[in-house]
């Protein structure tokens, strides 16, 4: 029996991006739909629902993609909704591909820092992929600091966060310039840049003096770099003492973890593959 995959893209065009993906992850067939909402989803879900028999509904799954995370975090929670009892199909969710790259970003990290002993700031942490980097971080024990110009904003992500994973050592920073965040990071270890593309977010004068950094991830592609001096291709880089990621040295696990999720969904009907299960895939594959 053929694997089917429905992609469901909440922009105005599905995602090139996933469709190449999902057939180099060995899909057989690859449906796909754009423009897909809560309000227009559920004739799509119940097409991958009641076509197949319960012992063969495996080899039918959903992946959720488009540009707006929170749009892709409502049509997962209509998608859940819609299903009933075992007649299932099992689910992705990778919007913007949020949940791969942090889970990447987060795995690079972890084979340099012993997580219960890390102090992370994030910054753009507030963002899709910040957030959730930060959310994996805080889980393993790491303190974590979610920067952003808005002071509301951080402190909603840091509630965010507590609310899902208990005990979370989480705090908001407010940033008003780049002197501010050098004073406030003295013993800071990793640096996770997560914001907007093509925004310098730090400059080296800031990061590079930081005595205790060791690890510097900046997820960002698009020149300028996020964290200035940090190339995109570096892989574990050493830079002034400190280990660096560029958006392409992440994203080659990035890559490795997407395709491995997209073929674990056709192992069972009842996946739901979100930021926690789409990481533990991460750290299977390194095994």
């Amino acid at each position: 029996m053929k694997k089917i995959l429905i992609q469901l893209d909440t922009s105005q065009h599905a995602s090139s991006f996933d469709r190449v993906v999902a057939v180099d992850a060995g899909v057989d067939e690859l449906m796909s739909y754009h423009e897909v909402t809560p309000v227009n989803v559920e004739s799509l879900v119940h097409g991958a629902m009641f076509t197949r028999g319960p012992a063969d509904l495996k080899n039918t799954a959903l992946f959720i993609g488009g540009s707006d995370v929170h749009s892709g975090e409502n049509l997962l929670r209509k998608v859940q909704e819609t299903f009933f009892g075992p007649v299932r199909v099992s689910v992705m969710m990778d919007s913007n591909g949020s949940n791969t790259t942090a889970a990447a970003a987060v795995l690079a990290a972890g084979k340099h820092l012993d997580f219960a002993e890390t102090k992370a700031l994030i910054l753009g942490g507030t963002g899709p992929v910040g957030l959730r980097a930060a959310q994996l971080l805080a889980r393993r024990g790491a303190s974590v600091v979610i920067a952003s110009r808005s002071e509301e904003r951080a402190q909603a992500a840091c509630d965010a966060i507590s609310a899902l994973v208990e005990d979370a050592k989480v705090q908001p920073l407010s940033l008003k310039d780049h002197k501010q965040l050098e004073a406030a990071n003295q013993d800071t270890s990793l640096i996770i840049a997560a914001g907007a593309a093509g925004v310098k977010l730090i400059p080296a004068a800031c990061w590079k003096p930081l005595k205790a950094l060791k690890v510097v991830i900046d997820l960002n592609a698009v020149p300028p770099a996020g964290i200035e001096d940090v190339d995109v291709m570096d892989k574990a880089t050493e830079r002034d003492g400190k280990l660096c990621y560029g958006a392409i040295g992440v994203g080659g696990t990035k890559m490795k973890i997407h395709k491995a999720a997209i073929r674990k969904l056709f192992e069972a009907n009842d996946l739901v593959l979100d930021t926690e299960e789409i990481y533990q895939i991460g750290v299977d594959l390194q095994s």
